[in-house]
């Protein structure tokens, strides 16, 4: 496949991408590179390597079987008891973890409106949710893509210009990748594996491969997809930790759009806050529909039902989930303070996630010559573990501490 083939080849990756570089990413690695500087880098590191290694199954799963995630976790049990158990899991947790999503979507989105207009978040969020929902009843799948790769390739292309203008210190930024959780940093850490390695992108991504690709004889298509826009979204994370380490003296705390819109002035000047706030909102608004829309096809394939994005239960859903955060994003919270929080309550869903993931990566009877190797097993293990650590050692901090 030639580099114009491999191009247009980018799809459900892009939906990934658009996915996790939301107001949660933007939001959590400015306030890393703000407070830390370069020593947190290994955690986009190992992010976006537990993100190609557990996306990578999800598409595999979704391209070989034509199922979504949801389906497979149904019907991976036979006794009605751990069936059940797991399908209440899927729609718990995701439900759960996509509203909390889109209320952080919605008010980090509405406040890069807010930046530029002077009108309140609280008055944007309703409305930016109402055209996020508009754009899914449309049901046009394609239509749907196009504004996501559209809205990330604006927003990445200013970060990255950014962290080539203010010249990072490359051997702080190597320094960086060597792991180490400095003290009162787990729950930052937390929160930026939380906003990359997205729960619902499991589903999302499973389900909207078979809306591009028809089968096995596309996986290498897929793959290229997948690993290549994951990569985009990892650099755009680690120009906004460089940006904000060049830019703020190290231990400074980022409360606000302002204080983050700071990064931007190397390269836009007096426009910075102009330029960060479009950025911020491109970030919510694709997140704000990607969130209801893997929310759908978590809880429709789980319980069942028709993922078809015209069926009025499909609609339901993400209805639903759309308005749980158009609701709070119309109450008055710390824009800042809802993202991080987001972010960290997804790290502590997704190992539950991700073990259900691997399990029914290695069912032959559902995936044939296409299981899991020992490899893929491996770094499934390892990534899983991890994110363990890291949920548990938060935990430690932040309830017991």
């Amino acid at each position: 496949m030639g580099v114009i083939d491999r191009l247009k080849a980018i799809g459900p990756g892009a939906l990934v991408a658009a996915a996790f570089v939301g107001p949660g990413t933007v939001t959590t690695a400015s306030v890393i590179g703000a407070e830390y500087a370069y020593l947190l880098v290994w955690t986009i590191a190992f992010s976006i390597i537990a993100t190609i290694v557990l996306q990578e199954m999800s598409a595999r799963l979704g391209l070989i079987t034509q199922e979504g995630l949801g389906e497979a976790f149904r019907d991976e049990f036979d006794n009605p008891v751990p069936r059940t158990i797991s399908i209440a899991l899927v729609v718990s947790a995701i439900g759960i973890g996509t509203a909390a999503f889109q209320t952080g979507n919605i008010v980090g989105g509405a406040a890069g409106l807010s930046t530029i207009t002077g009108i309140s978040e609280n008055v944007w969020g309703p409305i930016m949710g109402i055209v996020a929902g508009a754009l899914l009843w449309t049901g046009s799948y394609k239509l749907i893509e196009r504004v996501f790769i559209g809205l990330v390739g604006i927003m990445g292309g200013a970060f990255l210009l950014n962290a080539v203008m203010v010249r990072p210190d490359f051997g702080s930024l190597a320094t960086g990748l060597v792991p180490a959780v400095p003290e009162g940093s787990a729950y930052l850490i937390a929160g930026l594996v939380g906003t990359t390695v997205v729960g619902y992108n499991l589903f999302l991504h499973a389900s909207t491969v078979q809306e591009r690709w028809d089968g096995p004889e596309d996986l290498a298509e897929c793959r290229t997809d997948t690993i290549g826009m994951v990569i985009v979204g990892g650099l755009i994370t680690t120009a906004i930790v460089v940006t904000a380490a060049a830019v703020f003296p190290e231990g400074t705390q980022i409360t606000g759009v302002g204080e983050m819109a700071d990064q931007l002035e190397p390269v836009f000047g007096g426009y910075a806050l102009t330029f960060f706030a479009i950025g911020l909102f491109a970030a919510g608004f694709t997140s704000a529909m990607s969130a209801p829309l893997a929310g759908a096809y978590a809880t429709a394939g789980a319980l069942g039902w028709e993922r078809d994005l015209t069926s009025m239960r499909f609609r339901a859903i993400w209805m639903t989930i759309l308005g749980v955060g158009i609701v709070f994003s119309a109450l008055d919270y710390n824009p800042v303070q809802v993202i991080v929080f987001a972010q960290v309550a997804n790290g502590l869903l997704l190992p539950i996630l991700a073990v259900f993931l691997i399990y029914a990566m290695n069912n032959r009877d559902l995936l044939g010559e296409y299981t899991n190797t020992t490899l893929q097993n491996v770094l499934g293990g390892l990534v899983t573990l991890v994110v363990v650590g890291i949920g548990l050692r938060t935990l430690y901090d932040v309830l017991l501490v």
